[in-house]
């Protein structure tokens, strides 16, 4: 392994039967980094977390953390790594304080260690004041800080998170993201895959997944400036009118929607908008607003996807 690469994998391949989960899987991760795993269903997110993890036989290549070979050496790697799944297995019937110490022993956390590590995580987490409260009666938000706060008791230098905000509500994910931002600035290296697009932005570096492959992996700001393309956000009255005809006009690359709004990915913003205002006055289209916006990451993404479906000129080579 690279010294500078605290995760790094070859060719890494898995397959499940006539499957092939992920294939040949190059992906190299410096220590410190908050890395962003992003895909559709299907992608391999999960399997390249669950491999890394060492919770699953490597089929072909090879992976290395914190300069562990997986294949020859995954029991060396435990403690170096915190693993929080989709659906982290919290003991429902224990209180939040319980829940702590039974992970501590998972992890034989030296007994003179443990409390001031479980205040540490208390307070870090926002727990402090539901010690006594069944896991059970947590709220969404509250059982994934409790399952990360779990998943750091024994302060492994790598988290890999799949997915961890999946199914909370707005206030709790930004509340999640604000204790991984701050685990990052304290130097743990973390990779994490998730399907939101703003908190891909919040990433270092992020690698989108198609097919068990790469495709990309670079930062959300050069990922977002690969799209060769314009972005125009139209909210019009009748959205299924306005998407046929602006999908016929010249210099419109691909329209995107997005709830009751329009986002048309255009050759040129300032040339093609008065047109496309133009063409739905002509047929009578009425819209709210129409106005030239920055591309997203959730654009980009949606178009490297269709690429990868159909072939496209929107990506830069």
């Amino acid at each position: 392994m690279s010294n500078s690469y605290i995760i790094e994998t070859k060719g890494l391949t898995r397959e499940f039967k006539s499957t092939r989960a992920v294939d040949a899987l190059d992906l190299a991760i410096q220590a410190g980094e908050l890395f962003g795993l992003v895909g559709p269903d299907g992608a391999g997110k999960t399997t390249t977390l669950r491999l890394l993890a060492g919770l699953l036989n490597i089929t072909d290549g090879s992976a290395t953390i914190a300069g562990y070979d997986l294949k020859s050496q995954p029991e060396a790697i435990k403690s170096f790594i915190g693993y929080m799944a989709q659906q982290f297995s919290l003991y429902t019937e224990l209180t939040v304080l319980e829940n702590l110490k039974f992970f501590a022993e998972i992890y034989d956390v030296d007994k003179g260690d443990l409390a001031e590590r479980t205040d540490n995580l208390l307070k870090f987490a926002g727990l402090t004041e539901f010690t006594d409260r069944r896991a059970a009666h947590l709220s969404g938000g509250m059982q994934k800080k409790l399952a990360l706060a779990c998943t750091l008791i024994h302060q492994p230098d790598i988290l890999l998170l799949d997915e961890p905000t999946t199914g909370v509500d707005p206030i709790s994910r930004r509340e999640f993201w604000n204790i991984l931002t701050d685990l990052h600035l304290e130097g743990t290296t973390i990779l994490v895959s998730t399907p939101y697009m703003d908190e891909a932005d919040r990433c270092s570096r992020v690698g989108l997944m198609y097919t068990g492959g790469m495709v990309i992996c670079d930062t959300p700001k050069n990922i977002r400036g690969r799209i060769q393309a314009e972005l125009v956000e139209l909210y019009p009255q009748d959205w299924q009118s306005a998407h046929e005809l602006i999908e016929t006009l010249p210099g419109v690359l691909e329209v995107q929607t997005y709830g009751e709004s329009l986002h048309i990915l255009v050759d040129n913003g300032e040339q093609r908008l008065p047109q496309i205002e133009e063409s739905l006055n002509k047929q009578n289209i009425v819209y709210q607003s129409a106005r030239i916006a920055p591309t997203r990451m959730e654009e980009a993404f949606i178009s490297l996807i269709r690429q990868m479906d159909e072939g496209s000129d929107l990506v830069e080579k």
